[in-house]
């Protein structure tokens, strides 16, 4: 009895571990996503933006003249200034260059990582709860909920990490 329950948890772990292994590659392209993003603000006029925003939402608006998300991003890119368009790209990039750095760190299992991930994600998600508080925006509420999940298998991995590091020294 006690193999079988030793073999049902190795493959949660497996299962938890593949999970995490997702997750992670997952968080690492919105990061390359972020990065290429803050990279393409920088080199873009907000002439260039506004024009991009147009071309995404024009059969949008063309169903529904009043559609809240469709007149919302056209208006803010309308109103884009090169202070704030500045500030996005710097804040889009360098979120971007941190989250590969510490993706990079736990796909490859160095230790620094896990603490680090975890103290930077509860920053993020500290900021994006801020963020809901004035926006209401949906995303940053699955944006959240994904970053959690994403916490709890750090916490699960770095866990099970050093017990196997420390069954190795034993």
């Amino acid at each position: 009895m006690t193999e079988k329950f030793a073999t049902n948890g190795a493959l949660a772990e497996r299962r938890i571990h593949h999970i995490f292994q997702i997750s992670v590659i997952l968080k690492g392209l919105h990061a390359l996503i972020e990065c290429a993003s803050g990279v393409a603000l920088f080199m873009v006029s907000g002439q260039t933006v506004a024009h991009w925003v147009e071309l995404l939402t024009q059969e949008e608006l063309i169903e529904d003249p009043r559609d809240l998300i469709a007149t919302s991003l056209l208006d803010a890119a309308q109103h884009l200034s090169v202070g704030t368009q500045s500030f996005y790209a710097f804040y889009l990039l360098s979120h971007g260059l941190v989250k590969v750095f510490l993706v990079a760190g736990l796909l490859k299992e160095k230790l620094w990582a896990y603490p680090a991930s975890l103290f930077v994600l509860s920053g993020f998600v500290a900021y994006q709860i801020y963020r809901y508080s004035y926006t209401q925006g949906v995303g940053l509420i699955v944006l959240t909920v994904f970053d959690l999940v994403i916490m709890w298998l750090v916490w699960h991995e770095w866990r099970v990490l050093e017990k196997h590091l420390r069954a190795r020294k034993a």
